[in-house]
Protein backbone atom coordinates (compact mmCIF):
# COMPACT_ATOMS: atom_id res chain seq x y z
CA UNK A 1 0.00 0.00 0.00
CA UNK A 2 2.99 2.58 1.11
CA UNK A 3 4.37 1.76 -2.63
CA UNK A 4 1.03 2.46 -4.49
CA UNK A 5 0.68 5.90 -2.46
CA UNK A 6 4.36 6.68 -3.24
CA UNK A 7 3.92 5.54 -6.87
CA UNK A 8 0.18 7.67 -6.91
CA UNK A 9 2.22 10.67 -5.07
CA UNK A 10 4.88 11.47 -8.28
CA UNK A 11 1.98 10.92 -10.96
CA UNK A 12 2.18 13.73 -12.91
CA UNK A 13 -0.82 15.89 -12.96
CA UNK A 14 -3.37 17.04 -15.58
CA UNK A 15 -2.30 20.29 -15.25
CA UNK A 16 1.16 19.56 -15.92
CA UNK A 17 0.42 17.84 -18.72
CA UNK A 18 -1.68 20.28 -20.03
CA UNK A 19 0.89 22.95 -19.59
CA UNK A 20 3.39 21.26 -21.53
CA UNK A 21 1.50 20.27 -24.33
CA UNK A 22 0.38 23.49 -24.92
CA UNK A 23 3.63 24.64 -24.79
CA UNK A 24 4.55 21.66 -27.32
CA UNK A 25 2.14 23.07 -29.61
CA UNK A 26 3.03 26.82 -29.28
CA UNK A 27 6.66 25.55 -29.88
CA UNK A 28 5.41 22.82 -32.80
CA UNK A 29 3.76 25.68 -34.54
CA UNK A 30 6.29 28.45 -34.50
CA UNK A 31 9.31 26.02 -35.36
CA UNK A 32 7.74 23.32 -38.33
CA UNK A 33 7.45 26.65 -40.63
CA UNK A 34 10.49 27.47 -40.93
CA UNK A 35 12.54 24.06 -39.86
CA UNK A 36 10.93 22.57 -42.92
CA UNK A 37 10.55 25.33 -45.34
CA UNK A 38 6.55 24.67 -45.26
CA UNK A 39 5.05 28.01 -46.52
CA UNK A 40 1.70 28.15 -44.59
CA UNK A 41 0.63 31.93 -45.29
CA UNK A 42 0.44 33.37 -42.41
CA UNK A 43 -0.09 36.95 -44.24
CA UNK A 44 -0.77 37.00 -47.67
CA UNK A 45 2.59 37.82 -49.06
CA UNK A 46 3.97 34.84 -47.12
CA UNK A 47 6.98 35.31 -44.71
CA UNK A 48 5.21 36.11 -41.77
CA UNK A 49 5.06 34.11 -38.08
CA UNK A 50 2.75 31.80 -38.24
CA UNK A 51 0.63 30.69 -36.07
CA UNK A 52 0.31 34.73 -35.62
CA UNK A 53 -0.30 36.74 -38.63
CA UNK A 54 2.75 38.93 -37.75
CA UNK A 55 6.81 39.03 -37.99
CA UNK A 56 9.54 39.71 -36.16
CA UNK A 57 10.05 43.05 -35.27
CA UNK A 58 12.12 43.17 -31.71
CA UNK A 59 11.72 46.48 -29.87
CA UNK A 60 13.77 46.98 -26.05
CA UNK A 61 12.11 50.14 -25.30
CA UNK A 62 8.26 51.88 -25.94
CA UNK A 63 6.19 54.44 -24.56
CA UNK A 64 3.98 51.85 -22.85
CA UNK A 65 6.87 49.76 -21.53
CA UNK A 66 7.26 51.17 -18.00
CA UNK A 67 3.66 51.25 -17.53
CA UNK A 68 3.10 47.74 -18.44
CA UNK A 69 6.44 46.40 -16.78
CA UNK A 70 5.31 48.21 -13.79
CA UNK A 71 1.37 47.07 -13.96
CA UNK A 72 2.62 43.49 -14.51
CA UNK A 73 4.88 43.40 -11.42
CA UNK A 74 1.98 45.37 -9.19
CA UNK A 75 -0.17 42.38 -10.77
CA UNK A 76 1.73 39.69 -9.84
CA UNK A 77 2.28 40.52 -6.46
CA UNK A 78 -1.52 41.90 -5.48
CA UNK A 79 -3.49 41.21 -8.00
CA UNK A 80 -4.75 37.65 -6.38
CA UNK A 81 -5.11 39.51 -2.62
CA UNK A 82 -7.13 42.56 -4.27
CA UNK A 83 -9.73 40.25 -6.26
CA UNK A 84 -10.45 38.01 -3.47
CA UNK A 85 -10.67 40.97 -0.75
CA UNK A 86 -12.43 44.10 -2.48
CA UNK A 87 -16.03 44.34 -2.51
CA UNK A 88 -17.71 43.20 -5.29
CA UNK A 89 -18.69 47.06 -6.77
CA UNK A 90 -14.86 47.90 -6.48
CA UNK A 91 -13.70 44.68 -7.94
CA UNK A 92 -15.54 45.01 -10.52
CA UNK A 93 -14.39 49.09 -11.02
CA UNK A 94 -10.71 47.44 -10.43
CA UNK A 95 -11.07 45.15 -13.40
CA UNK A 96 -12.05 47.18 -15.91
CA UNK A 97 -8.83 49.99 -14.79
CA UNK A 98 -6.75 47.64 -15.11
CA UNK A 99 -7.83 46.15 -17.85
CA UNK A 100 -7.85 49.24 -19.61
CA UNK A 101 -4.06 50.48 -18.21
CA UNK A 102 -3.67 46.65 -19.90
CA UNK A 103 -5.09 47.33 -23.19
CA UNK A 104 -3.69 50.77 -23.55
CA UNK A 105 0.17 50.23 -21.79
CA UNK A 106 1.20 47.20 -24.14
CA UNK A 107 -0.65 49.40 -27.58
CA UNK A 108 1.67 51.91 -26.83
CA UNK A 109 4.58 49.81 -26.57
CA UNK A 110 4.74 50.66 -30.67
CA UNK A 111 3.71 54.24 -29.29
CA UNK A 112 0.51 56.17 -30.79
CA UNK A 113 0.87 53.77 -33.79
CA UNK A 114 0.03 51.23 -31.15
CA UNK A 115 -3.65 52.38 -30.98
CA UNK A 116 -3.56 53.91 -34.78
CA UNK A 117 -2.02 51.61 -37.58
CA UNK A 118 -5.10 48.88 -37.24
CA UNK A 119 -7.33 52.18 -37.76
CA UNK A 120 -5.23 53.15 -40.42
CA UNK A 121 -5.00 50.86 -42.61
CA UNK A 122 -6.66 50.49 -45.88
CA UNK A 123 -8.44 46.93 -44.89
CA UNK A 124 -9.97 47.70 -42.04
CA UNK A 125 -13.19 49.04 -41.49
CA UNK A 126 -12.23 52.79 -40.61
CA UNK A 127 -11.43 53.73 -44.23
CA UNK A 128 -14.19 52.25 -45.88
CA UNK A 129 -16.77 53.98 -42.85
CA UNK A 130 -15.48 57.15 -43.76
CA UNK A 131 -16.83 56.97 -47.52
CA UNK A 132 -20.21 55.82 -46.53
CA UNK A 133 -22.81 58.45 -47.17
CA UNK A 134 -25.97 56.54 -47.46
CA UNK A 135 -26.48 53.68 -44.98
CA UNK A 136 -29.86 52.26 -46.86
CA UNK A 137 -27.93 52.13 -50.13
CA UNK A 138 -24.45 50.55 -48.51
CA UNK A 139 -26.96 47.62 -46.92
CA UNK A 140 -29.05 46.98 -50.23
CA UNK A 141 -25.88 46.51 -52.42
CA UNK A 142 -23.52 44.91 -49.08
CA UNK A 143 -24.03 41.07 -50.71
CA UNK A 144 -23.27 42.25 -54.26
CA UNK A 145 -20.38 44.17 -53.17
CA UNK A 146 -18.86 40.62 -51.38
CA UNK A 147 -17.19 38.83 -54.34
CA UNK A 148 -13.76 39.56 -55.46
CA UNK A 149 -14.93 39.97 -58.93
CA UNK A 150 -17.29 42.78 -57.92
CA UNK A 151 -15.72 46.11 -59.71
CA UNK A 152 -16.63 48.02 -56.02
CA UNK A 153 -16.25 44.99 -53.87
CA UNK A 154 -15.72 45.35 -50.08
CA UNK A 155 -11.91 45.70 -48.74
CA UNK A 156 -11.43 42.68 -46.80
CA UNK A 157 -12.85 42.50 -43.00
CA UNK A 158 -16.06 44.93 -44.32
CA UNK A 159 -16.62 41.89 -46.83
CA UNK A 160 -15.86 39.45 -44.26
CA UNK A 161 -18.61 40.76 -42.11
CA UNK A 162 -22.34 41.07 -41.78
CA UNK A 163 -22.70 44.71 -41.71
CA UNK A 164 -23.14 45.80 -38.00
CA UNK A 165 -19.24 45.93 -37.66
CA UNK A 166 -18.72 48.08 -40.51
CA UNK A 167 -21.81 50.67 -39.27
CA UNK A 168 -20.60 51.11 -35.71
CA UNK A 169 -17.19 52.77 -37.32
CA UNK A 170 -19.59 54.74 -39.48
CA UNK A 171 -21.33 55.72 -36.16
CA UNK A 172 -17.96 56.81 -35.01
CA UNK A 173 -17.00 58.91 -39.05
CA UNK A 174 -20.45 60.56 -37.48
CA UNK A 175 -20.29 61.44 -34.08
CA UNK A 176 -16.70 63.09 -34.73
CA UNK A 177 -14.55 59.86 -33.59
CA UNK A 178 -13.88 58.84 -36.76
CA UNK A 179 -9.74 59.93 -36.13
CA UNK A 180 -7.34 56.95 -36.47
CA UNK A 181 -6.89 58.02 -32.54
CA UNK A 182 -10.17 58.73 -31.22
CA UNK A 183 -11.38 55.17 -32.92
CA UNK A 184 -8.21 53.11 -31.58
CA UNK A 185 -9.21 54.77 -28.33
CA UNK A 186 -12.62 53.93 -28.25
CA UNK A 187 -12.14 49.74 -28.81
CA UNK A 188 -9.54 50.05 -26.02
CA UNK A 189 -12.05 51.72 -23.62
CA UNK A 190 -15.36 49.74 -24.81
CA UNK A 191 -12.54 46.39 -25.12
CA UNK A 192 -11.78 46.79 -21.68
CA UNK A 193 -15.46 46.14 -19.88
CA UNK A 194 -15.31 42.15 -21.41
CA UNK A 195 -13.46 41.16 -18.07
CA UNK A 196 -16.36 42.42 -16.14
CA UNK A 197 -18.79 41.33 -18.30
CA UNK A 198 -17.84 37.98 -17.58
CA UNK A 199 -17.28 38.06 -13.59
CA UNK A 200 -21.00 39.54 -13.41
CA UNK A 201 -21.91 36.70 -15.47
CA UNK A 202 -20.40 34.47 -13.15
CA UNK A 203 -20.92 35.76 -9.90
CA UNK A 204 -25.22 35.90 -11.44
CA UNK A 205 -25.05 32.07 -11.66
CA UNK A 206 -23.55 31.69 -7.84
CA UNK A 207 -19.86 30.95 -9.08
CA UNK A 208 -18.31 34.54 -7.11
CA UNK A 209 -15.18 32.69 -5.76
CA UNK A 210 -14.37 31.36 -9.30
CA UNK A 211 -14.65 34.34 -10.73
CA UNK A 212 -12.66 36.38 -8.05
CA UNK A 213 -10.36 33.23 -8.56
CA UNK A 214 -10.25 33.87 -12.12
CA UNK A 215 -10.46 37.79 -12.68
CA UNK A 216 -6.30 38.57 -12.57
CA UNK A 217 -6.53 35.67 -15.75
CA UNK A 218 -9.25 36.92 -17.48
CA UNK A 219 -8.46 40.95 -17.14
CA UNK A 220 -4.62 40.55 -17.73
CA UNK A 221 -4.25 38.31 -20.82
CA UNK A 222 -2.16 38.69 -23.42
CA UNK A 223 -5.21 38.29 -25.47
CA UNK A 224 -5.16 42.13 -24.46
CA UNK A 225 -2.31 42.92 -27.52
CA UNK A 226 -4.93 41.94 -29.88
CA UNK A 227 -8.12 43.45 -28.17
CA UNK A 228 -6.79 46.90 -27.85
CA UNK A 229 -6.77 47.39 -31.33
CA UNK A 230 -8.96 45.04 -33.06
CA UNK A 231 -12.93 45.36 -33.88
CA UNK A 232 -12.69 41.82 -32.26
CA UNK A 233 -11.99 43.55 -29.16
CA UNK A 234 -15.09 45.09 -29.68
CA UNK A 235 -16.93 41.74 -30.87
CA UNK A 236 -15.17 40.31 -27.57
CA UNK A 237 -17.29 42.76 -25.04
CA UNK A 238 -20.76 42.57 -26.59
CA UNK A 239 -20.62 38.60 -26.43
CA UNK A 240 -19.43 39.36 -22.94
CA UNK A 241 -22.60 41.61 -21.71
CA UNK A 242 -24.80 39.21 -23.98
CA UNK A 243 -24.23 36.34 -22.10
CA UNK A 244 -24.27 38.75 -18.93
CA UNK A 245 -27.40 39.90 -19.30
CA UNK A 246 -28.79 36.43 -20.20
CA UNK A 247 -27.44 35.28 -17.05
CA UNK A 248 -29.76 38.10 -15.14
CA UNK A 249 -32.48 36.60 -17.14
CA UNK A 250 -31.89 32.57 -15.95
CA UNK A 251 -31.40 34.10 -12.14
CA UNK A 252 -33.94 36.53 -11.60
CA UNK A 253 -37.52 35.30 -10.30
CA UNK A 254 -40.00 38.15 -11.31
CA UNK A 255 -41.43 37.01 -14.58
CA UNK A 256 -41.40 40.51 -15.71
CA UNK A 257 -37.86 41.80 -15.04
CA UNK A 258 -36.73 38.51 -16.30
CA UNK A 259 -38.73 38.85 -19.71
CA UNK A 260 -37.02 42.33 -20.06
CA UNK A 261 -33.12 40.90 -19.46
CA UNK A 262 -33.90 38.00 -22.01
CA UNK A 263 -35.02 40.52 -24.42
CA UNK A 264 -32.00 43.02 -23.94
CA UNK A 265 -29.57 39.64 -23.98
CA UNK A 266 -31.39 38.65 -27.49
CA UNK A 267 -31.30 41.84 -28.69
CA UNK A 268 -27.41 42.07 -28.38
CA UNK A 269 -27.21 38.33 -29.31
CA UNK A 270 -28.84 39.48 -32.52
CA UNK A 271 -26.13 42.06 -32.90
CA UNK A 272 -22.91 39.68 -32.23
CA UNK A 273 -24.61 37.57 -35.03
CA UNK A 274 -24.73 40.67 -37.51
CA UNK A 275 -20.84 42.26 -36.89
CA UNK A 276 -19.64 38.23 -37.05
CA UNK A 277 -20.32 35.41 -39.13
CA UNK A 278 -18.83 33.10 -36.07
CA UNK A 279 -20.56 34.55 -33.37
CA UNK A 280 -23.82 32.29 -34.04
CA UNK A 281 -21.34 30.18 -32.27
CA UNK A 282 -22.06 31.96 -29.36
CA UNK A 283 -25.68 29.50 -29.38
CA UNK A 284 -22.81 27.23 -27.00
CA UNK A 285 -22.51 29.69 -24.53
CA UNK A 286 -25.96 30.84 -24.16
CA UNK A 287 -26.91 27.50 -23.13
CA UNK A 288 -24.39 27.01 -21.00
CA UNK A 289 -25.17 30.32 -18.91
CA UNK A 290 -28.69 28.87 -19.26
CA UNK A 291 -27.81 25.43 -17.85
CA UNK A 292 -25.88 26.01 -14.35
CA UNK A 293 -28.52 28.76 -13.38
CA UNK A 294 -31.31 26.16 -13.37
CA UNK A 295 -31.43 25.82 -9.69
CA UNK A 296 -32.66 29.59 -9.33
CA UNK A 297 -35.80 30.64 -11.03
CA UNK A 298 -36.94 28.93 -14.19
CA UNK A 299 -33.95 29.85 -16.63
CA UNK A 300 -35.27 27.98 -19.59
CA UNK A 301 -38.36 30.68 -20.12
CA UNK A 302 -35.33 33.09 -20.74
CA UNK A 303 -34.67 30.87 -24.16
CA UNK A 304 -37.96 31.15 -26.34
CA UNK A 305 -37.81 35.59 -25.49
CA UNK A 306 -33.76 35.70 -26.34
CA UNK A 307 -34.00 33.93 -29.46
CA UNK A 308 -37.02 36.12 -31.38
CA UNK A 309 -35.48 39.01 -29.44
CA UNK A 310 -31.92 37.88 -31.52
CA UNK A 311 -34.22 36.94 -34.36
CA UNK A 312 -36.12 40.47 -35.03
CA UNK A 313 -32.55 41.85 -35.42
CA UNK A 314 -31.62 39.48 -38.02
CA UNK A 315 -34.44 39.81 -39.74
CA UNK A 316 -34.46 43.60 -39.26
CA UNK A 317 -31.36 43.67 -41.25
CA UNK A 318 -32.90 41.63 -44.08
CA UNK A 319 -36.03 44.02 -44.29
CA UNK A 320 -33.43 46.69 -45.00
CA UNK A 321 -31.52 45.19 -47.48
CA UNK A 322 -28.82 42.56 -46.09
CA UNK A 323 -29.71 38.82 -45.60
CA UNK A 324 -27.68 37.17 -43.81
CA UNK A 325 -28.14 33.89 -45.29
CA UNK A 326 -27.82 35.14 -48.79
CA UNK A 327 -24.64 37.01 -47.49
CA UNK A 328 -22.51 33.90 -45.85
CA UNK A 329 -22.38 32.02 -49.04
CA UNK A 330 -21.72 34.63 -50.90
CA UNK A 331 -18.42 35.07 -48.29
CA UNK A 332 -17.75 31.67 -48.42
CA UNK A 333 -16.86 31.87 -52.38
CA UNK A 334 -14.85 34.87 -51.70
CA UNK A 335 -12.77 33.28 -48.75
CA UNK A 336 -11.94 30.21 -50.68
CA UNK A 337 -10.84 32.21 -54.04
CA UNK A 338 -8.85 34.08 -51.78
CA UNK A 339 -6.20 33.39 -49.72
CA UNK A 340 -7.47 30.93 -47.89
CA UNK A 341 -7.36 28.39 -50.41
CA UNK A 342 -3.24 28.90 -50.12
CA UNK A 343 -3.48 27.84 -46.33
CA UNK A 344 -2.73 24.54 -46.02
CA UNK A 345 -5.06 22.79 -43.45
CA UNK A 346 -2.57 20.46 -42.41
CA UNK A 347 -0.94 22.91 -40.88
CA UNK A 348 -4.01 25.25 -39.89
CA UNK A 349 -6.51 23.05 -38.12
CA UNK A 350 -3.43 22.29 -34.92
CA UNK A 351 -1.62 25.73 -35.78
CA UNK A 352 -4.73 28.00 -35.04
CA UNK A 353 -5.19 26.09 -31.63
CA UNK A 354 -1.16 27.32 -31.09
CA UNK A 355 -2.50 30.90 -31.92
CA UNK A 356 -5.13 30.50 -29.36
CA UNK A 357 -2.61 29.49 -26.71
CA UNK A 358 -0.22 32.62 -27.66
CA UNK A 359 -3.23 34.82 -27.53
CA UNK A 360 -5.05 33.35 -24.04
CA UNK A 361 -1.75 32.71 -22.83
CA UNK A 362 -0.05 29.59 -21.55
CA UNK A 363 -2.13 28.93 -18.56
CA UNK A 364 -4.70 28.20 -20.77
CA UNK A 365 -3.04 24.80 -21.17
CA UNK A 366 -2.78 24.35 -17.60
CA UNK A 367 -6.43 25.22 -16.95
CA UNK A 368 -7.69 23.19 -19.39
CA UNK A 369 -5.51 20.14 -18.27
CA UNK A 370 -6.80 20.56 -14.87
CA UNK A 371 -10.63 20.83 -15.85
CA UNK A 372 -9.71 17.35 -17.38
CA UNK A 373 -8.17 16.09 -14.09
CA UNK A 374 -11.36 17.06 -11.97
CA UNK A 375 -13.73 16.00 -13.98
CA UNK A 376 -16.90 15.45 -12.11
CA UNK A 377 -15.22 17.53 -9.29
CA UNK A 378 -14.78 20.84 -10.85
CA UNK A 379 -17.37 23.78 -10.44
CA UNK A 380 -20.24 22.79 -12.80
CA UNK A 381 -20.67 26.45 -13.79
CA UNK A 382 -17.22 26.93 -14.41
CA UNK A 383 -16.58 23.85 -16.59
CA UNK A 384 -19.86 23.79 -18.44
CA UNK A 385 -18.98 27.14 -19.69
CA UNK A 386 -15.36 26.09 -20.12
CA UNK A 387 -16.57 23.45 -22.53
CA UNK A 388 -18.88 25.50 -24.70
CA UNK A 389 -16.41 27.97 -24.84
CA UNK A 390 -14.28 25.25 -26.22
CA UNK A 391 -16.63 23.26 -28.86
CA UNK A 392 -17.39 26.77 -30.14
CA UNK A 393 -13.16 26.97 -31.15
CA UNK A 394 -13.97 23.18 -31.93
CA UNK A 395 -16.24 23.66 -34.13
CA UNK A 396 -14.99 26.87 -35.80
CA UNK A 397 -11.52 25.01 -36.43
CA UNK A 398 -13.05 22.25 -38.02
CA UNK A 399 -15.45 24.28 -40.41
CA UNK A 400 -12.18 25.32 -42.03
CA UNK A 401 -13.64 29.04 -42.24
CA UNK A 402 -10.84 30.06 -39.64
CA UNK A 403 -7.73 29.46 -40.70
CA UNK A 404 -4.61 31.87 -39.67
CA UNK A 405 -5.45 35.14 -38.16
CA UNK A 406 -7.28 33.66 -35.10
CA UNK A 407 -5.60 35.37 -32.79
CA UNK A 408 -8.22 37.88 -32.68
CA UNK A 409 -10.79 35.83 -34.52
CA UNK A 410 -10.82 33.77 -30.55
CA UNK A 411 -11.16 37.12 -28.66
CA UNK A 412 -14.88 36.62 -27.95
CA UNK A 413 -14.26 33.09 -26.35
CA UNK A 414 -10.94 33.94 -25.12
CA UNK A 415 -11.96 35.39 -21.35
CA UNK A 416 -14.77 31.85 -21.08
CA UNK A 417 -11.95 29.35 -21.61
CA UNK A 418 -9.44 31.52 -19.28
CA UNK A 419 -12.24 31.15 -16.43
CA UNK A 420 -10.47 27.79 -16.11
CA UNK A 421 -7.67 29.14 -14.42
CA UNK A 422 -10.04 29.50 -11.46
CA UNK A 423 -9.70 25.74 -10.99
CA UNK A 424 -5.76 25.94 -10.94
CA UNK A 425 -4.15 25.22 -7.60
CA UNK A 426 -3.11 27.27 -4.94
CA UNK A 427 0.82 26.53 -5.70
CA UNK A 428 0.30 26.84 -9.48
CA UNK A 429 -1.62 30.46 -9.54
CA UNK A 430 1.29 32.95 -8.90
CA UNK A 431 3.91 30.93 -11.47
CA UNK A 432 0.88 31.00 -14.14
CA UNK A 433 0.30 34.35 -13.42
CA UNK A 434 3.84 35.41 -14.09
CA UNK A 435 3.89 33.36 -17.51
CA UNK A 436 0.29 34.81 -18.74
CA UNK A 437 2.14 38.57 -18.06
CA UNK A 438 5.91 37.64 -19.58
CA UNK A 439 3.82 36.22 -22.86
CA UNK A 440 2.10 39.21 -23.17
CA UNK A 441 5.33 41.59 -22.55
CA UNK A 442 7.33 39.23 -24.93
CA UNK A 443 4.83 39.11 -27.84
CA UNK A 444 4.36 43.09 -27.64
CA UNK A 445 8.06 43.62 -27.47
CA UNK A 446 9.35 40.63 -30.18
CA UNK A 447 6.78 40.86 -32.66
CA UNK A 448 4.90 43.18 -35.32
CA UNK A 449 1.11 42.13 -34.46
CA UNK A 450 -1.42 42.91 -37.59
CA UNK A 451 -3.92 43.72 -35.11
Amino acid sequence: MRTYARRVGRRVSGTTIGALVGVLLVLAALTVPPLTGWEVWARSAGGGLPPLHGFWDPKLFGAGTLPAVALAVLAWRYAADVAARLSWRWLLLASYAAGLAWLVSLALVDGVAGLTRTMDHGYDYLHTARGITDVRVMLETYVDRIPLTSPDNWTVHPAGHPPLALLFFVGLVEIGLGGSLAAGTTVAVLAATTAPAVLITLRRLGAEVAARRAAPFVVLSPAAIFAAVSADGLFAALAAWALAALAVAATTRESVPAAAWAALAGLLLGCCVMVSYGLPLLGFLALAVLWPGRSKGSPWRALPIAALSALAVVLAFAALGFAWWEAYPVLHDRYWDGLARRRPAEYWLWGNLAALLLSAGPALGAGLGRLVELRGRADRVVATLVVAAATAVLTADLSRMSKAEVERIWLPFVPWLLLSTALLPERWRRPALAAQLVTALLVQHLLYTSW
